[in-house]
């Protein structure tokens, strides 16, 4: 399906856009990538890059030009302490984006756009969420990034069955992502990046966020790109699948991964419950992404932490 097409990828240094860019380089695609801020990350002479502001409509058309594939990766992201204190920095620039790019998309005659939503838009449950278990009934410390995701899935829908000549739209809700070129800053990064930084410097003690029972799931960078290109490949209507593993743990059991990865023993652990979290349960069905896409996931949590933690370690560290 990609071989050969031309493929955009928004969000071009970003840590999902920069895996994704490596996979359709690999599969034969002609990429474009899009820049704002920060320079690129890869350097090939296969990737058209175009630099720009996806807030602006102009900035997307330039961006989609010629495209037939879509993949909506930019988006302004951050850990828990941003999502607390300061949530309005997902709404405006997210919301404006997200509706550009869908706009410019339409506009241009793309044959298909992915957005990648969130597991946030679902409430707060002790079982396994399925896609149509959205009530619009967040837990209210993702109030304003769930409704971002929410509406851009709405907006999606509009383009994908509400309108005459209707463009093809996918909407996946990911797991935890994590894995090579995550964001490791302090201000930003999430949970296993946070935790690995900390085992790797030798913190001591390791603070914890939270008391480390909180449930979640987490996927592996390279298993989520596998499941946005088969439901790129594969849905051919609005439906919304999750990607994710079905294999649950708490932030506890991460850590006592990494530690043990990483060689770090006898670590002191402190937990800090002033810091802010977010839910304390998500659990995520994958029946669909199975039935409906062939998808699984193939990386267990052990190789992906130890995959994540090598890269970290060769790339972001001192020599």
């Amino acid at each position: 399906m990609f071989k050969n097409a031309n493929v955009v990828v928004t969000g071009g240094t970003g840590f999902v856009g920069v895996n994704l860019i490596k996979r359709l380089l690999d599969i034969g695609a002609n990429v474009t990538a899009t820049l704002h801020s920060r320079n690129r990350v890869i350097t090939d002479e296969r990737i058209r890059y175009v630099r720009g502001d996806l807030r602006r409509q102009e900035d997307c058309a330039a961006a989609v030009q010629g495209a037939d594939y879509v993949f909506m990766c930019a988006a302004n992201t951050s850990g828990a302490a941003v999502m607390d204190k300061t949530p309005l920095a997902h709404l405006t620039p997210n919301i404006l984006m997200n509706v550009s790019m869908l706009d410019a998309a339409y506009r241009a005659g793309v044959k298909k756009f992915l957005f990648i939503s969130s597991n946030t838009v679902y409430p707060l449950t002790d079982y396994p969420v399925k896609e149509d278990d959205v009530t619009n009934d967040f837990y209210e410390k993702y109030f304003i990034v769930a409704w971002m995701k929410r509406f851009t899935e709405i907006v999606c829908e509009m383009y994908a069955t509400k309108i005459v000549k209707p463009m093809k739209v996918c909407v996946v809700r990911p797991a935890n992502i994590y894995g090579e070129f995550d964001d490791f800053e302090w201000e930003t990064s999430h949970v296993i990046p946070a935790l690995i930084r900390k085992v790797v410097e030798r913190h001591d003690p390791i603070e914890v966020w939270g008391d480390g029972n909180d449930l979640k799931e987490f996927i592996y960078v390279q298993d989520f790109i596998d499941g946005m290109l088969l439901a790129m490949e594969k849905i051919e209507c609005f439906d919304p699948v999750n990607i994710a593993t079905g294999q649950p743990c708490t932030v506890n059991d991460v850590l006592s991964e990494i530690l043990k990865i990483d060689n770090y023993a006898n670590a002191k652990i402190v937990f800090n419950t002033s810091k802010p979290t977010m839910i304390p349960k998500r659990l995520i069905d994958i029946t669909k992404a199975k039935s409906q896409l062939g998808f699984q996931a193939k990386v267990g949590l052990s190789d992906g932490l130890r995959k994540t933690i090598a890269w970290y370690r060769s790339t972001l560290t001192p020599a």
